[in-house]
């Protein structure tokens, strides 16, 4: 097994490969969050900080189990039928055929499809698109001063919509298959459900559209796209649009061979490990959504030839997401 290996210039421990990436997600003693600051400072306070902190991928515990079960129950069953792929094809064609540039698009379709099949009308869905793209504009910490801003803002409707979605969200919907497994789960707190269906669109919003894009790039470097499923799979092994993440030692502890003091954190390389969607107690409950979502986008553009692409890579310290010229 490969040691853990201090990394002086960032602060940080490093942890490659896929054993050692497995023990530090799987570590009890690992924490998503530094304990002294469960929400990032520069949020703290305001909306956006409300929404960060009760997002189940952002707690542990019994904070992060119960909703996680109901979130894993309620997107299995979406993808599980293939409903979200049909949506996705439909919402992407939609947008294309409206005239959407393929760089908004990248981002807009896989949003709009969960948002969809969360029960918005179609009618609403720019505006979802445009504040989830405002919203998770805050959740790095590269983020501007008027960014942050603006997540709070959009956070404030985002939630609104999610309350109002709720309480006329009608059977068969996302929303209400959430909230159905959340009363099973015992989970009581409103505020955490609508926080955590504001998460899984900001999820999709980046990691999902993430995934498009780069399946995108893959089919301008030759890949072919016949099987937009198999495309999509191969790209989230060879160019997963999440490369790393971060946990922190709520105590001492020793991981990889290496002790690893209270407070002190680690990179872990998911991408380069196999292991995009996370591993463990907080691995990706959406996989196979997302998989469904980013097969359908894909799909929507089948018989159409790509313009020649030209992207840079959105500024991020985890993700691997392009940005499309077009």
């Amino acid at each position: 097994m490969q040691d853990l290996e201090w990394d002086a210039g960032r602060g940080v421990w490093l942890a490659a490969g896929a054993a050692l990436v497995e023990e530090v997600l799987g570590h009890p003693a690992l924490r998503v969050r530094p304990p002294a600051e469960p929400v990032p400072a520069a949020i703290a306070g305001g909306s956006a900080g409300e929404v960060f902190g009760a997002l189940v991928r952002m707690n542990d515990g019994e904070r992060h189990a119960a909703l996680k079960l109901a979130l894993q129950r309620a997107l299995a069953a979406a993808a599980a039928d293939g409903l979200a792929r049909e949506r996705a094809l439909s919402v992407a064609q939609g947008l294309l055929a409206a005239g959407r540039p393929l760089g908004a698009w990248a981002f807009d379709a896989p949003v709009s499809t969960v948002a969809s099949l969360l029960g918005f009308a179609d009618a609403q869905l720019p505006a979802v698109a445009r504040w989830m793209g405002d919203f998770v504009a805050c959740l790095s910490p590269l983020s501007s001063a008027e960014q942050i801003g603006l997540a709070h803002a959009a956070s404030l409707r985002l939630l609104a919509a999610m309350r109002e979605l709720l309480q006329a969200a009608p059977e068969g919907t996302l929303a209400a298959a959430v909230a159905c497994e959340a009363a099973a789960a015992g989970w009581r707190s409103d505020h955490a459900i609508l926080a955590n269906l504001v998460g899984l669109l900001s999820q999709t919003y980046e990691a999902t559209a993430g995934l498009v894009g780069n399946s995108l790039v893959a089919l301008q470097r030759g890949a072919s796209g016949a099987d937009p499923g198999a495309l999509v799979a191969q790209v989230m092994q060879d160019d997963p649009p999440i490369v790393n993440t971060r946990r922190f030692a709520a105590e001492r502890c020793t991981v990889g061979g290496v002790t690893v003091e209270q407070g002190q954190a680690i990179l872990v390389m998911i991408g380069d490990a196999g292991h995009g969607f996370g591993h463990g107690g907080h691995a990706c409950p959406g996989r196979q959504l997302a998989l469904h979502v980013a097969a359908g986008c894909i799909e929507a553009l089948r018989g159409k030839p790509l313009p020649q692409l030209t992207w840079t890579y959105r500024a991020s310290l985890n993700a691997r997401i392009p940005e499309f010229k077009q």
